[in-house]
């Protein structure tokens, strides 16, 4: 059952006045205000992230509400946890008695969960007036579980720029201290394989698939040869303003594509400061991952790897001679598809009447393109839209690029995630076993 509900709302923190677009918790009660501060203080979140945190706590509400009182809150977190990991279902009975109906969740979504909850009741405690409210204290670690946090310690610490100016007493600290409720210990899963689409399909995609009313669909085929033999990201396609496509000074049979940091890259007109101040002075629109995620023009931002301090990093082609190819397809797109917005905006693909184009649009219109050339639209065979980016970064490997080269390519801001592209598949190890015996 059901004991609350989601709403939208603007919330203005009476602090600094500033205003906030947030997702609340309704109970019968009212509002949960104080999650609404919560949200509105961690305000440089994802709307992906805030989303979950509503979600985790309205899944906490709904299991308060059903279940039977606990005199302490960390046996009914202990209570709820083990609900989230096991389900509420006696599958014997096919009843559930607390009337939540809740099916088993992994080990990983159950930890996200109860993250988020752990982590906004740490933010109470921290508040006047709540500091013995913390829901999940820290407890004693046992000697093994003090080892795994000074593991965990050194991993970050090495991956953290000025480490040598963090606490050594401070991190013995934290490492002598467990939560006391936490979900199983997860499966340590090494990825196999990262689904990429088909390197013999791209071709025959982007030719005969991507074909609207009879006429290619340059713009499609252009967003895709970004992603598949750019490594972009399609979230990051959708940031990209006009201007920030030009010739290669150095090849100028080749295309220069530049990515922007939606918010603080460089403005195109040097009287804003950046391209959010540009965007509100000058459009009626503003930078697409400020907007909510179920707005139409949202497009989220992964904060890529930049390489230059005005905010962008370049687009590398693999194969190079790709980018010749793609300034092809652009200019045939300016000449006979882009339609020239009513509304003046700067961002480089529109839809039919002139608008920016979205997201959504594009995952229809590949889906299709797709099943034209006779595929299942699905991650697991790699013919999704990510598929083109593991496509790049498996071709980027095979063309013998270091981790450095590849974390360049792909614009990883850590340099081990580009490992799953590096590391050898089970596939790759069999085939050196039998070139071995062979």
């Amino acid at each position: 059952m059901k004991h609350s509900m989601k709403l939208a709302v603007t919330f203005t923190d009476t602090a600094s006045g500033n205003r906030h677009q947030l997702p609340a918790v309704y109970t019968h009660r009212g509002v949960l205000v104080s999650h609404l501060r919560y949200l509105a203080w961690y305000s440089e979140k994802s709307d992906s992230w805030r989303e979950k945190s509503v979600f985790a706590v309205r899944l906490l509400i709904d299991y308060i509400e059903s279940a039977p009182t606990f005199k302490k809150a960390t046996s009914l977190l202990k209570s709820f946890t083990e609900a989230l990991v096991t389900g509420t279902i006696n599958y014997e009975t096919s009843d559930d008695p607390l009337k939540l109906f809740w099916k088993p969740r992994g080990l990983t979504a159950a930890n996200t969960l109860l993250f988020h909850i752990t982590h906004y009741t740490d933010f109470l405690s921290m508040q006047e007036g709540y500091e013995q409210s913390r829901i999940n204290p820290f407890r004693s670690a046992t000697n093994w579980e003090e080892r795994m946090n000074w593991c965990a310690y050194y991993h970050k610490q090495a991956n953290v720029f000025l480490n040598h100016l963090s606490s050594y007493a401070e991190a013995k600290k934290a490492a002598a201290r467990k939560r006391l409720v936490y979900t199983p210990m997860q499966l340590l899963i090494s990825n196999d394989k990262a689904e990429r689409f088909p390197e013999n399909k791209i071709d025959c995609l982007l030719h005969e698939g991507f074909i609207v009313r009879g006429r290619t669909d340059y713009r499609s085929q252009a967003i895709t040869m970004l992603m598949n033999y750019g490594g972009l990201r399609k979230s990051e396609i959708f940031h990209i303003f006009t201007s920030d496509i030009t010739l290669d000074p150095n090849h100028e049979d080749e295309a220069l594509v530049r990515v922007f940091h939606p918010v603080y890259g460089k403005s195109p007109d040097p009287r804003y400061k950046n391209r959010s101040e540009y965007l509100l002075c000058e459009t009626g629109y503003k930078p697409r991952n400020q907007y909510r995620l179920t707005e139409r023009l949202y497009s989220g931002w992964k904060n890529p790897l930049m390489t230059s301090k005005d905010g962008f990093f370049e687009v590398i082609f693999n194969p190079t001679y790709k980018a010749k190819e793609f300034l092809d397809t652009w200019v045939k797109y300016l000449k006979y598809q882009r339609v020239e917005p009513i509304n003046p905006h700067p961002f480089a693909f529109t839809n039919d009447r002139g608008e920016p184009d979205t997201l959504k649009n594009f995952q229809r219109r590949h889906r299709r393109a797709v099943e034209r050339i006779g595929l299942e639209c699905k991650k697991e065979a790699g013919t999704s839209e990510h598929g083109h980016r593991h496509a790049y970064g498996y071709r980027s490997r095979q063309s013998g690029l270091s981790q450095v080269d590849l974390q360049k390519a792909m614009h990883h801001a850590n340099p081990n995630s580009c490992l799953v592209y590096i590391k050898p598949t089970t596939d790759d190890i069999r085939s050196e076993m039998r070139r071995a015996e062979r």
